[in-house]
C-alpha cells in the first residue's frame, strides 16, 4: 500500500509540474495590456483598488485620457452601518479621494451609482452610460495585471450593445504589485490569483456570457 501510495505520488506530482511548464506562459496571457495612445475614458475597476488607482492617475496625469470613470462599488452592510450612526468612508470615495489627492480634477472623475458587486456589474453600468453618452468610443481599463483579459472580455461583450463600437483598451497596475507574470508559479498568492481568474474566466463563458447575451 505504501508503495501504490508512492507511485500515485510520484505521478501525480510529475503530472502537476509538466502542467504548470506546459502554461507557465498563461500569466502574460492574462496580463496581456492594450493601451490606446489615447481613450476618451478611464475605467477604473475596483476591488484590489490601491494598486489600481495608482495606475489610473499615471495615466491621466500623462494625457493618455480626457476624464476618469468610477462604478460605484458595494460594500456589503455599508448601508447598515451608516444607519447606525458609524462613520465610514467608501471604498468608492477612498479611490476618488485618492484620484484627486494625486492630481486627477474632480470635475473629471464621472462615479456611476450602481452597487456593483463583480466587473460584470461594472461592465453593465458603463455600458448604459455610453449609451447616454454616445460621444464616447474609446475606453482604457484599468485593473490588476491578472485581471485584464478577463476584464477586456467582459466589456467588450457588454459594450457590444451599446449602439456605436467602442475601442475597449486595458491597462495593468504591475509596476504597483508583486505579481509576476512570467514566473507567477513561483509564489502562492501569484498561483491562487491565476488559478481562480483561469476558473472565473471558465465561469464568464459557461454562465455570465449568458447574462450579457441576454441584456443586449
Amino acid at each position: 500500500m505504501r508503495k501504490t501510495g508512492l507511485i500515485i505520488l510520484v505521478v501525480s506530482l510529475v503530472l502537476l509540474i509538466t502542467g504548470v511548464g506546459s502554461c507557465r506562459r498563461v500569466g502574460s496571457w492574462l496580463a496581456k495590456e492594450e493601451v490606446p495612445s489615447h481613450a476618451d475614458a478611464i475605467v477604473l475597476l475596483m476591488g484590489n483598488f490601491t494598486d489600481r488607482v495608482l495606475q489610473a492617475a499615471d495615466l491621466y496625469n500623462a494625457g493618455r485620457a480626457d476624464r476618469l470613470i468610477i462604478v460605484e462599488e458595494s460594500m456589503g452592510g455599508y448601508q447598515g452601518l451608516i444607519e447606525r450612526g458609524v462613520t465610514i468612508i467608501s471604498h468608492t470615495s477612498q479611490a476618488v479621494n485618492s484620484c484627486v489627492a494625486l492630481g486627477v480634477p474632480a470635475d473629471s472623475i464621472t462615479v456611476l451609482p450602481g452597487n456593483a458587486r463583480s466587473t460584470l456589474d461594472e461592465a453593465l453600468i458603463v455600458r448604459d452610460y455610453l449609451i447616454s453618452n454616445p460621444g464616447i468610443d474609446t475606453l482604457t481599463l484599468v485593473s490588476s495585471p491578472y485581471h485584464l483579459r478577463r476584464a477586456s472580455m467582459i466589456f467588450r461583450k457588454a459594450v457590444g450593445g451599446a449602439g456605436a463600437p467602442v475601442v475597449i483598451g486595458c491597462s495593468g497596475s504591475g509596476n504597483y504589485t508583486s505579481f509576476n507574470a512570467e514566473r507567477w508559479w513561483r509564489s502562492k498568492e501569484d498561483i491562487q490569483h491565476v488559478m481562480t481568474e483561469l476558473i472565473k474566466i471558465g465561469s464568464l463563458r459557461l454562465v455570465e456570457g449568458r447574462k450579457l447575451r441576454n441584456d443586449e
